[in-house]
This record gives structure tokens, C-alpha cells and sequence, in this order.
């Protein structure tokens, strides 16, 4: 948990989003569990769940996650949140967690030249916004960013599974509840409903009616 955080955190600097990114990956590992068992990485399968999460475009609509925390002055994350989103998380995936190209590839639905190319880019840029370390330096100070963090200050992987479960506990009684009152609602409407005959054929007896009191 506490490294999927810190991975979300290097990735947009708002501990926040942070905190909720981490959240709704183990979120989704709980409610998609015979999924993810089923899934040859299902370390890889929660990690993308929470990069994809903390690099929705929608955040950027709301107040207070659309900026970096003030405390993310460190000069690794603020050299990273200065490449695009898709470069950003290349750079962390080969170089913060050492994944290959190929590896990075298929976690961002990406073919292997778009990925070498957003990784040289991203290495490119990395360095310029550090010229005073060098490329294993960079590297190895990105290492110990993603890896560098408090497990004390972060979320238990027993709580979201709680959540989760009185999540699916309330949507359960939402559903049912909605349910009986739809079903009650037209019962007593069809109990209440007046009982008319065919217009056509009530037409047609008053015409006759008529008729017959001319006659």
C-alpha cells in the first residue's frame, strides 16, 4: 500500500491524491478479486489501477488536487512533474522500479518504440531540470523517492477492504430499497386506476344510442 502511495505521490505530488489513488486501486483489487487472481502480476494489475487514477484528466476539475502540495519542493518530484503525464510515468516504471521497456509497454497499452522514445524524452528532459547529477545519479535519486516512504504514514490494506465491503453493503440495501418502493409505486397505481373500456367501442354505443333516439 505505502509504496503504490508513494509511487502516486511522485507522480502528481498531492499527497491527497495521493492517499486516494492507492485507495481506489485496493478498492478495485477487493471488488475485482477473481480477476486479479487470475492475472499473472496482480502486483503490476493494482499499480496500474493507481497510475491511471492519479493521472485522470478529470482531477484537473477539482479544487485542491489540480496543483502540487507546497511540500513538494523536492527536486526529483518537481523535475518530474515538469514532463508530460505518459513520460512521467515511463520514467518511473524503467527507472523508479526498474521495469523494462517491453514491461512498461504493456502496463501503458503502449507499443515498444512509443515507450523507448517517451523514455529517452523523459530522461532527456529529467536531466536538464538536474544538470548537476548525472544519469545514474538521477536515476538512483528516483529510486530512492519511490522507495522512501513511512509505512506509518499511510493507509492499511485492512481498512480499504472494510470500506469496500460496507460499500457493496450499502449499494446492496440502495438497490433492494429502490427496488420495493418501484415495485409498491405500480402496484398502487393499478389498484387506483379507473377502469374505462375501449374508447373506439364507447364511441360506437353512443352513436348508436343516438341513433336510435332519432329514430
Amino acid at each position: 500500500m505505502q509504496g503504490l502511495t508513494q509511487q502516486a505521490y511522485v507522480l502528481t505530488g498531492c499527497r491527497s491524491l495521493a492517499f486516494e489513488s492507492a485507495e481506489h486501486a485496493f478498492r478495485q483489487v477487493w471488488e475485482s478479486w477473481p480477476e486479479v487472481a487470475r492475472d499473472p502480476d496482480p502486483a503490476g494489475w493494482a499499480r496500474a489501477r493507481t497510475h491511471e487514477y492519479a493521472l485522470s484528466p478529470w482531477h484537473r476539475l477539482r479544487p485542491g488536487l489540480n496543483r502540487p502540495d507546497p511540500l513538494s519542493s523536492d527536486p526529483v518530484v518537481q523535475a518530474l512533474l515538469e514532463l508530460p503525464q505518459w513520460q512521467r510515468r515511463t520514467v518511473l516504471l524503467c527507472d523508479g522500479l526498474d521495469l523494462s521497456v517491453a514491461e512498461a509497454a504493456f502496463e501503458t497499452q503502449a507499443s515498444t518504440t512509443a515507450t523507448a522514445a517517451r523514455l529517452q524524452n523523459a530522461r532527456t528532459a529529467f536531466r536538464r531540470q538536474m544538470p548537476d547529477t548525472s544519469a545514474d545519479s538521477s536515476r538512483q535519486a528516483l529510486r530512492k523517492r519511490v522507495k522512501g516512504a513511512s509505512v506509518a504514514t499511510f493507509v492499511q490494506p485492512w481498512s480499504i477492504r472494510t470500506a469496500s465491503e460496507r460499500r457493496a453493503s450499502t449499494l446492496s440495501r440502495a438497490v433492494f430499497g429502490a427496488t420495493a418502493t418501484f415495485m409498491a409505486l405500480v402496484a398502487v397505481m393499478s389498484a387506483t386506476a379507473p377502469s374505462n373500456g375501449d374508447p373506439v367501442d364507447d364511441r360506437r354505443a353512443d352513436r348508436r344510442t343516438a341513433q336510435t333516439a332519432r329514430e
